[in-house]
């Protein structure tokens, strides 16, 4: 079960609607029934838990308060504005919260235009611990009134990466679906957070131009197709980073000071994704130092490396004879694989929204995985299952990358893939050099291959002498069509 941390704000409202301003502290309205006594609050951040001293004020006026947890003696400052919003009136929103500029603005933007609370949600997918510090100091600042924290990544790679590891889905060749999975399990949480906080709405950063705002979006209407689903970028007049300064300037909301990165990227515990700047022109190399989970595979190591996945019913369980749980087994696979340069690939691919798009990606841990679960399958599922399975993959590859996770028609396809893999149980041991990963050697008790009928030497159940009259009814339709052009 995912873990799930929040902060929230305890003072008292005056006598007034609407949302508040926030300067230095966090203040939101929430209707609750007042104690006389606030005590400490433990906030648990990433699993470790947390005393606060907490200082809170209270003036009760028909029971309407602020809950607010403060982290230190300032005091909070709120100013009184009108309860609707300039677009329209809202309760609560959860919004897709990462911490930056973009996400940040559109706090106080959604405050501003819809009189509503935002609760900030931000998953924990493996993006790394960097992405998540700070984030309670920067929602607070940005007006937010509570944020949520839940660790997805075990959820991520069992319930989602796994299906699609055990369905062989590859979109278009090469994209073994890094964010295309990640985007369901997030808006999965969301849409449960709403319910938790009694959120009448949710709200992504999403950009008009991409394929992220569909995998959202859609996931929210099939789980939930009650909730109001708010998208700044498609009705507001900020228009690129500057406009973003200046409008959080305007109110009161810090800029965030990391340096701006050239590219823009996505990461989890899957993959990290690269877009933007030198690689918008498919002529272009990758810069050498752009990589960021794998070494170039020319500074790998000279001495390939040996390891052996353990495997059943199509899903990865052992690495070298240990079991770890799903999401260390994939974190323990991208730090041996990115050591060797292994799962890099530079890709054109189609967007769902009709435009091209050029996209890098680090795939080390995944790519392992995939390579190990195929060899397998070569022992285990015959001819005809594998060419079915093969062309079901790739209409499975395609749903998920267009957001329909939630879809009937990939939950089908998911059974029909649990079945047909049932027996794909078994060991495949890789080698690991600079850049490339080979098999070396494949076992299952379930598997189809026999030596002693594959051997070139002659054998009881195979007779040689069999084959002429296989090969006369086989070319039957292409002898036919032959005799009737040379009229025979």
């Amino acid at each position: 079960m995912a873990q799930s941390h929040a902060f929230s704000a305890a003072t008292v409202a005056p006598k007034s609607s609407g949302f508040l301003q926030v300067h230095e502290k966090l203040c939101c309205s929430r209707r609750l029934s007042l104690s006389n006594k606030f005590g400490a609050n433990v906030s648990e951040f990433c699993g470790n838990a947390v005393l606060q001293n907490s200082r809170c004020a209270s003036e009760a006026r028909k029971n309407h308060a602020i809950k607010a947890v403060l982290s230190s003696d300032k005091e909070v400052v709120q100013v009184e504005t009108n309860g609707r919003g300039l677009r329209g009136k809202l309760n609560k929103v959860v919004l897709a919260y990462s911490g930056g500029l973009d996400t940040s603005v559109i706090v106080p933007w959604l405050r501003e235009n819809y009189g509503c609370e935002v609760v900030c949600f931000t998953a924990d997918v493996g993006q790394g611990l960097q992405e998540l510090e700070g984030l309670e100091q920067k929602a607070k600042a940005s007006g937010a009134c509570q944020l949520v924290v839940k660790d997805l990544k075990e959820e991520f790679v069992k319930d989602y990466i796994y299906p699609c590891l055990r369905a062989g889905a590859v979109y278009e060749r090469k994209y073994l679906l890094g964010t295309s999975m990640a985007r369901p399990v997030i808006a999965k949480a969301m849409v449960d957070v709403a319910k938790e906080v009694g959120a009448d709405a949710v709200s992504h950063g999403c950009t008009g131009k991409g394929n992220d705002q569909v995998r959202f979006e859609l996931t929210f209407f099939a789980l939930n197709p009650a909730l109001n689903v708010v998208v700044p970028w498609r009705e507001w007049d900020i228009t690129g980073r500057e406009d973003a300064i200046e409008y959080a300037q305007k109110h009161n909301v810090p800029v965030p000071v990391t340096k701006k990165s050239i590219y823009s990227r996505d990461r989890n515990l899957w993959h990290l994704s690269h877009e933007g700047d030198i690689l918008e022109d498919p002529a272009n190399e990758p810069k050498k130092d752009m990589y960021m989970m794998s070494v170039d595979p020319e500074d790998a190591p000279n001495t390939p490396e040996y390891i052996e996945i353990g495997i059943v019913s199509g899903i990865p369980v052992s690495l070298n004879g240990k079991e770890p749980s799903p999401a260390n087994l994939l974190s323990e696979l991208n730090e041996i694989g990115g050591r060797h340069g292994i799962g890099r690939i530079d890709m054109v691919e189609n967007r769902l929204v009709g435009m091209k798009s050029r996209g890098v990606y680090e795939t080390p841990g995944g790519t392992i995985l995939f390579n190990a679960v195929r060899e397998l399958e070569a022992l285990t599922l015959d001819r005809e299952t594998m060419q079915v399975k093969d062309s079901l993959a790739l209409k499975y590859a395609e749903l998920v990358y267009a957001g329909r996770w939630f879809d009937p028609l990939r939950e089908s396809m998911d059974a029909f893939m649990e079945q047909i893999t049932r027996t794909t149980t078994g060991s495949v041991t890789l080698k690991l050099y600079k850049g490339s990963v080979t098999v070396t050697s494949r076992k299952s008790p379930y598997s189809l291959y026999r030596e002693d009928i594959s051997s070139f030497e002659t054998g009881q159940i195979y007779n040689q002498a069999d084959a002429g009259g296989f090969i006369r009814l086989y070319g039957l339709p292409m002898r036919v069509r032959a005799m009737l052009e040379k009229g025979m």
